[in-house]
This record gives structure tokens, C-alpha cells and sequence, in this order.
């Protein structure tokens, strides 16, 4: 591809001819601000904030979707250029609700960061107030229009990157309204719970249902026995809430902090995502050698389960029976451990962090549950995490390192990837490949099935027998990958699915960042090091030498995809309708 050159404010800047003025600027470390425009999600040019001054136009460009040309002069800071900024946001607060100390977003707000940066302290103008009833029936996400500024960013996302469609936008002018067809609620619609539309969000529109009141509710219970265990994307996340840079790693002081907000016991889902292996690996192995439905397909995140019964029911039987890692962790907390600490189970409390908005939907399925009892009762954000440990005043930044509890608390490397796309598969490949061949692998690392691809594929030799493996992250990309295996242009043994672009690290529950932001940082590759990083740093990496999980098998479960695995730690998927 060519290169041109141009001039921006002054600056002589080279770069390739495709660009658009606003990535010609960011080589040039100009920073034009945006609202509807998102990174690898959107550039319509709608907003108006990015306005440019290009010699020789008769009118402002806007330089998201502006093309360049060589010898092109730009202008992006002059007085009148600021004033028509200033003005388009006033008019985004004509009709815009302004409670903002109160808003989930307040502090966060791209469109309260650019009316601070522009001097918008007044509201010259007053539009109609349309009333927006808040839509909080889903168990994952609530909708409140009456902030919403029409920017279509969760639209895109929804649409053009998940391909679900569970919200498009209705009417014109100020009537315009983003949401669901029919007036419906995201609960009534094909919504997979995923949150990739809060992530989106540059507001308060969409945030996720806070459980934090019911959380603080149960420590304070006296007769609550309250445990907790966070996902392995929480410790690649959470550090950014306290100002840590992207990518940073937080163990340590993750189970200090949940210490002391005063849990009784602090366990860690890795440890479920080693059991996972065990049982997962276990399944596919029968399937392979006897005959069973392939190709198995994981089923850890419960955004992509959702997805799967919804548009795909035919891929059903395809689907592991496993529970996803801390469900599994949830059961075990409530029997084995519960067992050994002379508890009753209907006293325990299970809170789960995790850095997704769909696992607040999972907890509540009635297929997850024992003997009456759920196996998980609570389900939190990385953000509401962060929130409660700001309102208990803890410096979480200098925090000692901790351990997690013992019993329940030990991993391997492989159950940390977990939250990684592709790191299921890798984990459950460093697994399957020992039991099958009985050869220790030398090196542990399959990188085929890392990155940030859509779609990745491999093949792995056990024993002479050619195992097909196939990763796709994002329901954008499990279609197109389902769709390849309906046509039969495409045949594996093995599939990995995770519900959200990049895996679990870019969940609907993660730190929320600036489209400025994205521009220059990709968090999926970064939070992932964190994962891998952590995962090399590890004595053991493999699961099934976790020696809890060795424990937990020898003196209670017997055997993986035994019977009483089977009853704890399996469960059964159902078709769904599409605005079930």
C-alpha cells in the first residue's frame, strides 16, 4: 500500500494512503476527540465531535470518516472549530438526564471528560425531556435511555461484532430511541447477556444489575458463612480500577482486599478451571476413542451457552456437559468442602467475581444447582469489586501479597489461562495429550491457539491420531465458525468458544475504557500477558498435577466423569426461544 503525506496543525505526518484523518492524527500524537466513533466497533460520524478544518472544503469534515489525500491541510484546534465542539455537546445535554454524582459513570464519562475539557458549565439550551422508564428486568444489564445520546456504539457492537441484534435503534430526531424490537426488555430479547454493549457505552446508558447491596447484606449476616473466589481475568483487570497500568497482575493483593472486606473464606476459580480440565478432558477423550457426538465444544462461558441455545440448538448435544469453572467451584464449596469444615451447605454463600455480565444470568439457571441449593448465589463485576473496595476505604495499591485459602485455592498455570481466548484449549491440551500418549510434554506451550485472531485453528498429534482444534472468540466469530461446520467446509474434533471478543480478560464485567484509550492500547492482547505471564511463572502448569484437585478426587469425587462428578459438576442445555 502507498503512503501519503499530509499536515496536521503544522505537522508533516506520512502514512498510508487508506487512513482516515482521525488515525493520520493519532501518528502525529494529536488527540481529536470523539463520542460516536470506537475503535474496531464504529465510525459513522454522527456525533459531529470530531469536526476538522481541511483546506479547501467548504464545511467541517468529520475526521473519523474523512479519507486523506497527499498534500491534504489540516486544522483540528482553531477557536471556531472549539466553539462548534462546545455547542454539540450543549445540545447532547438539551434532553440529557444530568443527575451525574449519581451515575454508575461519574468519573468515567466521555461525555462528561469533554465537557469538562471544553467548558460546558451551563445549559443554554433546554430540550423536551422524553421519559425513559428504566429497563432492569434482565439479571445482567440495565438500560436507562434517559441518559443514552444516540451515539449507536452499542448498537454496533450488538449487531456488527456479536451479530446478535438484541437492540437497533427506532424513530427520528430527538424521538430517536435506542433498544429492543417492540418496545420489548433486554430479558425479552435475544440478548446473550454478554455486556459488550456496556463496554461500548461512552455513558451511563447500560451498566450492569448490582448484586454489591446483597454481598454487603451477607457478611453482615452472622448466620452467613460468605466465601468467595474470583475468576483468573479478575487479577488481569481489576489493578486498572486503582490506576495500575493495563496488563498489570494483582493476585496478591486481589485476595488481600477480599480478605479485608471479610470473607470467611477466600478460594480461587482457578483451581475450578483445573477441574474443569479434569472433567472436560476426560469428556473428550470418551468422545474421541468411543464413538460420541463431535466436535465438542466447551462450555464455559455462559454468554456463548445463551447464544448456542438461542440460535443454534442443532449444536446442543456438541456442547461439553461440563459446568463452567466456578459453578463447578460453587458445588464443591457446597459438599467436599462443606464436608470437611462441618458446615451446613444451606449456610454458605457463594460470591463469584468475574469479569462477565452473563455469569450474574448463569448463577440463576436452575440446571446449576444441588440438592436444592444453588451453586453459586452471588455474581459480581471486576467493577462492582472495585467499588466495594473504595466504599470499605481500603488502599488497595499497597496492599501486602496474599495466598488463597488452602483446600480450594491451589492452581496450575493452565487453569490461570483460562481467561485468555484460547487458554481452554491449551490447558485442556496439556491434559489430554499426557493422558493419552503417557509421555510428558516438553514444552507445555501451545501457542497455535493463542492470539487475538477471530478464528484459530490446530492440530495435535495424539498417538498417531490426528486431533482437529478450532478457537473462536466473540459470537461474531462462533458464528462464522458454525456456519463453516454446517456447510461442511470445515471438521474438528474439539472447539473452543468463548462468548466475548479476546476471552474473558474483555468481559462485559471489565474496567471500562475511553475510546481514546482504545485507539492506542489493545486490552485483549494486553490483559492476556498478564495470563501468560503468570501461567510461566508457575511451578506446575499442567492440571491434573494440581494436588488439591488429586485430593479432592481421592477422598470424595473417585474418578473425573464419574457418578458423583457427574451429579456435582455436569449439567444439561436447553433450545431456547429468540427472545427468551
Amino acid at each position: 500500500m502507498n503512503n501519503v503525506t499530509i499536515t496536521i496543525d503544522g505537522i508533516k505526518v506520512t502514512v498510508p494512503e487508506n487512513y482516515t484523518v482521525l488515525e493520520a492524527a493519532r501518528e502525529a500524537h494529536i488527540n481529536i476527540p470523539t463520542l460516536c466513533y470506537l475503535k474496531d466497533v464504529q465510525q459513522i460520524g454522527a456525533c459531529r465531535i470530531c469536526l476538522v478544518e481541511i483546506k479547501g472544503a467548504r464545511a467541517y469534515q468529520a475526521a473519523c470518516v474523512a479519507p486523506i489525500s497527499d498534500g491534504m491541510e489540516i486544522r483540528t484546534n482553531t477557536d471556531k472549530l472549539r466553539k462548534a465542539r462546545k455547542i454539540n455537546l450543549e445540545l447532547l445535554l438539551s434532553n440529557h438526564n444530568r443527575e451525574c454524582t449519581s451515575c454508575v459513570r461519574s468519573g468515567n464519562c466521555e461525555l462528561q471528560a469533554l465537557c469538562k475539557e471544553y467548558g460546558v458549565d451551563d445549559y443554554p439550551y433546554d430540550g423536551e425531556k422524553i421519559p425513559h422508564p428504566i429497563d432492569e428486568v434482565s439479571p445482567s444489564i440495565v438500560r436507562d435511555n434517559s441518559k443514552c445520546i444516540s451515539c449507536r456504539r452499542c448498537v454496533s457492537a450488538c449487531n456488527s461484532i456479536q451479530k446478535i441484534g438484541a437492540i437497533g435503534v427506532s424513530k427520528r430526531g430527538i424521538k430517536t430511541v435506542v433498544g429492543c424490537a417492540f418496545d420489548r426488555s433486554l430479558a425479552d430479547s435475544p440478548c446473550v447477556n454478554c455486556g459488550q454493549c456496556i463496554l461500548a457505552c461512552p455513558v451511563g446508558a447500560l451498566h450492569e444489575k448490582s448484586n454489591i447491596k446483597d454481598v454487603w447484606e451477607a457478611l453482615n449476616d452472622p448466620d452467613k458463612y460468605v466465601v468467595v473466589q474470583p475468576a483468573p481475568a479478575v487479577r488481569a483487570t481489576l489493578g486498572e480500577e486503582f490506576g495500575m497500568p493495563m496488563g498489570t497482575s494483582v493476585t496478591g493483593k486481589l485476595v488481600s482486599a477480599l480478605r479485608r472486606l471479610g470473607f470467611d473464606k477466600v478460594f480461587d476459580t482457578d483451581f475450578g478451571a483445573d477441574l474443569t480440565i479434569m472433567e472436560e478432558g476426560t469428556e473428550l477423550i470418551d468422545r474421541i476413542t468411543n464413538g460420541g457426538v463431535l466436535p465438542m465444544i466447551t462450555s464455559c462461558s455462559p454468554g456463548w451457552i445463551k447464544y448456542c441455545e438461542t440460535f443454534y440448538p442443532e449444536f446442543i448435544p456438541n456442547l461439553s456437559s461440563c459446568k463452567s469453572p466456578h459453578e463447578m467451584e460453587g458445588a464443591i464449596i457446597k459438599s467436599y468442602y462443606a464436608e470437611k469444615a462441618g458446615i451446613d451447605p444451606s449456610k454458605i454463600f457463594v460470591v463469584s467475581v468475574m469479569p462477565c455480565t452473563a455469569k450474574k444470568f448463569e448463577a440463576g439457571r436452575d440446571e446449576l444447582s444441588n440438592d436444592g441449593l444453588a451453586d453459586v448465589d452471588c455474581v459480581i463485576t471486576v467493577r462492582e469489586l472495585a467499588t466495594m473496595i473504595k466504599n470499605a476505604g481500603i488502599d488497595f495499591a499497597r496492599l501486602p501479597d496474599e495466598e488463597f485459602d488452602s483446600l480450594l485455592g491451589e492452581s496450575t498455570g493452565a487453569g490461570v489461562i483460562f481467561g485468555a481466548t484460547g487458554g481452554v484449549m491449551e490447558a485442556a491440551l496439556r491434559t489430554v495429550y499426557e493422558k493419552v500418549t503417557g509421555k510428558e510434554l516438553e514444552d507445555v506451550n501451545f501457542t497455535a491457539v493463542r492470539g487475538t485472531e477471530g478464528i484459530k485453528e490446530a492440530e495435535v498429534d495424539l498417538n498417531g491420531k490426528k486431533v482437529r482444534v478450532a478457537v473462536a472468540h466473540g459470537t461474531g466469530n462462533a458464528k462464522t465458525l458454525l456456519e463453516s461446520i454446517k456447510s461442511g467446509e470445515k471438521q474438528y474434533d474439539f472447539i473452543e468458544v468463548m462468548g466475548c471478543p479476546g476471552g474473558c480478560v474483555t468481559g462485559g464485567g471489565t474496567p471500562i475504557i475511553s475510546s481514546t484509550d482504545r485507539m492506542y492500547i489493545d486490552p485483549k492482547a494486553e490483559r492476556a500477558k498478564a495470563l501468560y505471564n503468570e501461567d510461566a511463572g508457575k511451578a506446575k502448569r499442567k492440571s491434573h498435577d494440581n494436588e488439591e484437585l488429586k485430593k479432592l478426587y481421592a477422598e470424595y469425587l473417585g474418578e473425573p466423569n464419574g457418578h458423583l462428578a457427574h451429579k456435582l459438576l455436569h449439567t444439561t442445555y436447553k433450545a431456547r426461544k429468540k427472545y427468551e
